[in-house]
């Protein structure tokens, strides 16, 4: 199967991302939330990131306007009746998650893929609530997702290789590298990074060393981009917590265990760069 037409669900920083990469391709995208306001928002993320490619002559200004030319946007699921893939990026709770899943397979065409970018709940869990689970795969981006090659392709043991093979071949219509990956909590890329940063914050805990020179030694002893505490502000702290707490209790292994001190930032609030305090404090 082709996929031509598509809806991204939920216009936050990863939905808007795919979204843009996929209109940056051709494809015709509806890009759905519940907020009019987070719609709103999202297109003038894209319109920001465009532009700016335009002017470091990534672009042309006639690209760039096709490229929001083949975005509309929605507020109602039902609008996913005419598509061949849809993507949800809603927030990261398996109850909410679900309830999409069953909407999107009453109103979805029967020949529809229905997609999760889920970085850590099980897709198999997710494919079981619809009547198409062999329909149903995980496509987790990474985050800035118009930078980031990588797409973790994430089988659930109900998916059919068609279905693999329809969003191996669309990935790579996109410009991204697919990297097949079963099920499991946390998948690899979540499972190898949140302990590292979870190891990280334990270090911060136990007095070793101030978050600066956990990040220094890691970016400078490692060749990281960017060090572990950093990126923690960048992707949420929440976030990081919620994906310990699935690996600990999908795994069973102490060494999942989230850190105390992690656990006692997102009690106060202090959630990262979102929030404007974490282990660094933001304007």
């Amino acid at each position: 199967m082709t996929i031509k037409n598509i809806m991204v669900i939920g216009a936050g920083q990863m939905g808007s991302g795919i979204a843009q990469v996929f209109a940056q391709s051709g494809f015709d995208v509806k890009l759905n939330d519940l907020s009019e306001e987070a719609l709103q928002e999202g297109l003038a993320s894209m319109e920001k990131i465009l532009s700016r490619n335009v002017e470091k002559g990534r672009m042309t200004e006639g690209e760039k306007t096709a490229t929001l030319d083949n975005i509309t946007t929605s507020t109602s699921l039902d609008d996913a009746s005419d598509r061949d893939l849809v993507i949800e990026a809603v927030v990261e709770n398996m109850d909410v998650k679900t309830q999409v899943f069953q909407k999107l397979d009453e109103v979805t065409p029967e020949h529809a893929i229905l997609a999760t970018n889920t970085s850590s709940l099980p897709i198999t869990d997710i494919a079981a609530v619809t009547k198409r689970p062999d329909q149903v795969i995980g496509m987790h981006f990474m985050n800035p997702v118009p930078v980031m090659k990588l797409v973790e392709v994430i089988r659930a043991i109900q998916t059919s290789d068609e279905t693999y093979q329809t969003i191996e071949e669309t990935a790579k219509a996109l410009g991204k590298m697919p990297v097949e990956v079963n099920d499991y909590p946390g998948f690899v890329s979540n499972r190898v990074l949140m302990p590292m940063i979870n190891e990280a914050i334990y270090t911060v805990y136990e007095g070793v060393a101030e978050p600066e020179a956990v990040d220094e030694v890691m970016k400078l002893g490692m060749n990281h981009p960017m060090g572990p505490l950093t990126l923690a502000d960048f992707i949420g702290l929440d976030t990081c917590l919620y994906i310990m707490e699935v690996l600990y209790e999908g795994f069973g292994d102490s060494k999942y265990r989230p850190c105390p001190l992690l656990k006692k930032y997102v009690s106060a609030g202090w959630l990262g760069k979102k929030s404007g305090r974490g282990f660094y404090v933001y304007e």
